[in-house]
């Protein structure tokens, strides 16, 4: 009996005696938020680490999200860009800055990136962050477009219609400042 209990004590005990053992962590935090903030903040950027980043933004932890999108776009994950983008224009783990939101578009429309193609091209249609330029932002739309983009296409069917994409709830936003 007392051999029994002995064993048992060791199976219960074992998990506990190997978490931080000279052989690494038993049973590491692997799909959690937190291990992919760890992940981003060590600049071990995958796949997986910035698709979470969508998670933390829509749970409302925008800092952790912003941070995770920025080590992921800084690494080239051009959806990163994209989300980078929308945090900046929105105000999201920080201050809205238009300016700042263009300039990820911009690198992720460099990338060739379809989303971005699409949105950088909105912003030099709208001047939004940018200089006004509706030739550069009318080309930028139609590469999206072509590259599959529905919103793209939809855009260029109505003639450039900026309404058509964007609710005229969001116009005040859009609007020149001087």
């Amino acid at each position: 009996m007392i051999r029994r209990a002995a064993v048992l004590l060791l199976l219960l005990a074992g998990p506990a005696l190997a978490e931080g053992d000279e052989h690494g962590t038993t049973n590491p935090e692997e799909m959690t938020l937190d291990r992919m903030v760890e992940n981003a903040r060590n600049g071990q950027v995958d796949m997986t680490t910035c698709a979470s980043g969508y998670l933390m933004t829509k749970s409302g932890q925008h800092a952790i999200a912003r941070e995770t999108f920025e080590a992921c776009a800084e690494a080239g994950y051009t959806g990163a860009m994209t989300w980078m983008s929308y945090m900046e224009d929105n105000g999201f783990g920080g201050d809205s800055n238009p300016d700042a939101s263009t300039e990820w578009n911009r690198r992720a429309a460099e990338a060739g990136d379809p989303i971005g193609l699409f949105n950088h091209g909105l912003d030099l249609l709208r001047g939004h962050g940018t200089a006004l330029d509706e030739e550069r932002g009318r080309a930028l739309v139609d590469r999206a477009a072509a590259a599959g983009v529905e919103d793209a296409r939809t855009l260029v069917e109505s003639g450039y219609d900026l309404d058509v994409v964007t609710p005229d709830a969001d116009n005040w936003k859009y609007a020149p400042l001087f």
